[in-house]
């Protein structure tokens, strides 16, 4: 193989490379069930709490949104805004720093943490919903 063929074959795997870390940025949203009847203060609690416990950090707490960030290594940085209402929430992408955004994309970590902390939500939510079926029976019993 000529070098000129073999520095384009070089360079077109490590474009392909390259591209395979950015990925679209995820920007979920979770429809909450009507027969789950979270409140404002519910929804906002289960953010709250799941946003610790991923090491994210909450900023700007307001009654429909919350802004949350997270500094990995002391290099990666991302920020996003939780929109949400006793009836749904979505993570919408704000800010980031090193995580190579363009275009609508970014280096598939960013997603990464969206996602864990999605499903950290919907479990802190599912949590209280379940706290909340068990209290009353137990109330009663007092």
């Amino acid at each position: 193989m000529s070098p000129s063929i073999r520095a384009v074959a070089l360079g077109l795997a490590l474009a392909g490379l390259a591209g395979c870390t950015s990925k679209p940025v995820l920007n979920p949203t979770e429809q909450l069930t009507a027969s789950h009847a979270y409140s404002q203060p519910q929804v906002q609690q289960a953010i709250l709490k799941a946003i610790a416990e991923r090491g994210w950090t909450a900023r700007n707490v307001g009654p429909s949104v919350i802004q949350a960030d997270i500094t990995v290594r002391n290099t990666f940085f991302a920020a996003v805004d939780i929109h949400y209402s006793p009836s749904q929430f979505r993570i919408a992408y704000r800010d980031s720093r090193e995580l190579g955004y363009n275009d609508g994309k970014i280096h598939r970590n960013y997603n990464r943490w969206v996602y864990n902390l999605d499903r950290s939500i919907v479990r802190e939510l599912n949590a209280a919903h379940t706290q909340s079926l068990v209290q009353p029976q137990s109330n009663a019993l007092n």
